[in-house]
């Protein structure tokens, strides 16, 4: 695609805004506290915004409306169970982590299961958001080239030292802000696509949705060889169901508010546990996002039954990937201007997550590993210079990451990223979740929990490799194995403490059954 200079102006116009974001917030950066944590200073609705920007990925903008467009709406159940996630996290979980001026969501492993379960934590965590952001940028090289035409390593080249510069000398403030005006920006290129539509199609809005209901597109069922296929909605392990998305989506989102240092730093940055909840509802607005970008697919879908192309047949069919509906709209269908504008708001859903990762790995690297267990006694001055660093290295290894990426076989790299993030975190809720729940556990039986669990992933992914012989593979749909491996985890802890004897330890405000009852700030 040639770009319009009213395209490349808006893109070029919208870096420069981020850098410029950048600049400014380094201004505030003389301490770790300000680095990592904003000062503790932000309103809910700013961090409730930043968090919506971090949840919001690429997923959201291309993986969704490809979904709808291909499918139904079945693959949304999961996003439903958020607001129920939320309210629990924000009642029960969120004191824990409000009561002390907690930076990382691993200070709570330290201190309910032992020093060596929170090193656990901080370690997985951080390779398991390098293997993530290096694909999440190879992906975003992919569609920047989809759009733009733009070669890909130039693309990976470009947008990684774009984030890397704003959020290393930025930090949070940086980042929080920034993710603020890229949920903008990713409504905003929704809307304008919504609205192209809409005015292209002789019978407008209602056409959409007199196609949609005449063809199933906007059901809670799944697609096979384009015809509706009901879901079950009962109890299974060997099928994807209803239920069981539902209780999958449960335990992704008890992950996301209970134990990713995202979500959790962001609880920390908050001036007072009353506007850190008010974060968290804020998120509620997660959902209708979600559910827009499943309608803006079924939109797609109307409007090429209305105005059908041999390349929007190729991608409902399954000759082209159905991924590459809305960048094929977007080159083909709007007006310049409008198109940066959208081709922007596909950069922001991967920037957010990239920057918020980026920051993460950094707070992490410095208060949990290097001022912990490294060097314990320099000044503050010391701690941000190596945060500067530490930072600058994630930068590193995300670009050649994903140009490793670009060069190489990309299902055997991607599909090495996604079992190493598998095999470490696995079962990370659960571990959370016995701590928060239940007065039993401690450093020995929570490694037990661990080896477990990995010995479970590892047995679940050579199963998915075809590696194993069939008799002693394993009997579930592997989407499940995430949800398993939680309950895998939590089982173990609690059966090895009940066998082992007890040590004596000090769990008060570490359970929902010891907190002391005083009041939290507000």
């Amino acid at each position: 695609m040639q770009l319009h200079w009213l395209d490349i102006t808006t893109l070029v116009a919208y870096m420069g805004i981020l850098v410029a974001m950048g600049i400014y917030f380094s201004r505030k950066n003389t301490s770790t506290e300000e680095y990592f944590v904003g000062g503790r200073s932000f309103s809910g609705w700013i961090i409730g915004l930043s968090m919506v920007g971090t949840s919001i990925s690429s997923v959201t903008f291309l993986a969704f409306p490809a979904d709808a467009f291909k499918t139904a709406w079945l693959r949304i159940l999961p996003g439903f169970t958020l607001p129920l996630i939320i309210i629990i996290a924000a009642i029960f979980f969120l004191p824990f982590y409000r009561r002390t001026r907690i930076i990382s969501a691993y200070e709570y492993l330290e201190k309910r299961f032992g020093p060596s379960v929170r090193t656990y934590g901080a370690v997985t965590f951080m390779v398991g958001q390098l293997v993530r952001i290096s694909m999440i940028l190879y992906l975003l090289s992919l569609l920047m080239h989809e759009i733009t035409g733009l070669d890909p390593l130039v693309s990976i080249l470009v947008a990684g030292l774009f984030v890397a510069l704003y959020t290393i000398i930025g930090g949070i403030n940086a980042v929080i802000w920034t993710d603020v005006l890229q949920t903008i920006m990713l409504v905003l290129g929704g809307v304008f696509c919504l609205s192209v539509i809409i005015y292209e199609l002789p019978g407008g809005f209602s056409q959409i949705i007199e196609i949609a209901s005449r063809d199933g597109k906007m059901t809670f069922a799944d697609w096979q060889d384009g015809k509706v296929l009901p879901v079950s909605w009962g109890f299974s392990f060997s099928e994807k169901t209803a239920l069981m998305m539902f209780f999958v989506g449960m335990t992704e989102w008890l992950q996301e508010y209970t134990s990713n240092q995202n979500v959790i730093q962001r609880y920390a940055a908050a001036k007072s546990t009353r506007e850190a909840r008010k974060a968290m509802f804020v998120s509620f607005s997660n959902v209708p996002i979600w559910a827009f970008y499943f309608f803006l697919g079924t939109a797609l879908y109307s409007f090429f039954q209305v105005f059908p192309t041999q390349e929007s047949g190729e991608m409902l069919n399954g000759v082209r990937k159905a991924e590459q509906v809305l960048p094929y709209f977007i080159v083909n269908y709007l007006p310049p201007g409008i198109a940066g504008l959208v081709i922007a708001a596909a950069a922001a859903a991967a920037m957010s997550s990239l920057d918020s990762s980026i920051n993460a790995i950094s707070t992490i690297g410095v208060n949990d590993i290097y001022r912990r267990l490294w060097v314990k006694d320099r000044d503050d001055k010391h701690y941000l210079n190596t945060a500067w660093k530490l930072a600058t290295a994630a930068s590193i290894v995300m670009i050649s990451g994903a140009l490793i990426l670009s060069q190489t076989e990309t299902k055997t790299l991607q599909d090495t990223g996604v079992i190493l993030i598998s095999l470490l975190m696995g079962g990370v809720t659960g571990l959370y979740m016995i701590g928060f729940l239940t007065k039993v556990g401690d450093e020995r039986t929570a490694w037990v929990g661990i080896i477990l669990t990995f010995t479970f992933s590892l047995w679940t992914i050579l199963s998915g490799q075809g590696v194993l012989p069939e008799w002693v593979s394993a009997p579930f749909d592997l989407y499940y194995t995430g949800f398993i491996g939680n309950i895998v985890m939590f089982t173990a802890i609690f059966a090895t403490a009940s066998l082992i004897s007890r040590r004596k330890r000090d769990l008060t405000n570490l359970t929902v059954w010891t907190e002391d009852g005083k009041k939290l700030d507000n």
